[in-house]
């Protein structure tokens, strides 16, 4: 069966194609498989892929067969470069799907880039939707995903019962802007995750008991979804990862130094968000890079001698 664009979204009908099953990528093909919908799925380290082949998965040998067996195709992958590869190399997504396909790109990648997929996608008679998301690993086990949806706003509205599984989509408006709504939505994570790993530092050393400290804050002002989510993991030095830390370094890279095409008009002075960067780079020099985003309380901790 075959539902590409414009025809309705149903779990017997539609074909799901999924690419990067990383801790992110795993979760949320893992709901939509619970849903009920028919999924093929590709990854580098086909190991990765048992989990979501004992929930009826299909397991592909390249991005290319993803796409030519699939009405939808998402990626979650890790940079830039990777988005580029998996979706315009000879062999990538764009150049297999089906007319009417759609690809949605779930990467926090560079807007420019979204702008040339969704261009590249077109000319095929194919859609392209950049759609990066936040809310770190819980909430894409739990489906409560914040999605950037960017791109045309009849097929972002056709996907909804797809992002629905997900999470809560919002269009934002024309291709890349989900991108620039996920640079932006990083520099604000950055920003709380700085503060509060510098409040729990600070209430440390003031002899604080850091949990009725946190629990004492986090109905005022000083409250945010980072201290909800993080909070505890910072205080027990859990640093799994739901988002790599040198992704955080990749992200706000590109609200703060990052310019291409005829852009320079676009690039606005961040002080914050630059710091912020060091810092997670500074994780990275460390060899932290590969802890969660929470890790940033170490740095300040390693600051302050701790």
């Amino acid at each position: 069966m075959e539902t590409p664009y414009p025809k309705p979204i149903t779990p017997s009908k539609t074909r799901i194609g999924w690419i990067g099953i990383g801790v992110m990528g795993n979760a949320m093909a893992s709901r939509l498989l619970s849903a009920g919908y028919s999924v093929t799925v590709y990854t580098r380290t086909p190991s990765k892929a048992l989990q979501l082949q004992s929930q009826g998965a299909t397991l592909a040998a390249s991005p290319f067969d993803v796409a030519k067996s699939s009405d939808v195709v998402f990626s979650m992958v890790g940079t830039p470069q990777d988005v580029r590869s998996v979706a315009l190399d000879p062999d990538g997504i764009v150049s297999a799907l089906n007319p009417g396909a759609v690809y949605v790109d779930t990467t926090s990648s560079h807007p420019a880039l979204a702008r040339e997929i969704f261009k590249v996608a077109r000319e095929r008679d194919c859609w392209a939707v950049d759609a990066p998301v936040s809310g770190g690993d819980i909430g894409a086990r739990d489906g409560k995903l914040a999605i950037f949806a960017a791109g045309d706003s009849a097929v972002v509205q056709w996907l909804t019962p797809l992002f629905e599984v997900l999470g809560k989509p919002t269009f934002i408006g024309e291709a890349g802007c989900g991108q620039s709504c996920k640079i932006a939505n990083q520099i604000v994570v950055g920003a709380n995750l700085l503060g509060l790993s510098e409040g729990l530092v600070f209430a440390d050393e003031a002899g604080l008991d850091v949990r009725k400290w946190r629990d004492a804050v986090k109905g005022g002002a000083a409250g945010s979804m980072a201290m909800e989510l993080y909070g505890e993991r910072m205080i027990e030095k859990d640093f799994r990862p739901g988002g790599f830390a040198e992704y955080m370094v990749k992200d706000m890279g590109m609200g703060v130094d990052v310019v291409e095409e005829s852009e320079d008009e676009r690039v606005v002075v961040l002080p914050g968000a630059a710091l912020g960067k060091q810092l997670f780079s500074a994780m990275v020099a460390n060899g932290d890079g590969k802890f969660g985003t929470q890790g940033l309380v170490s740095v300040i901790e390693r600051i302050n001698g701790k």
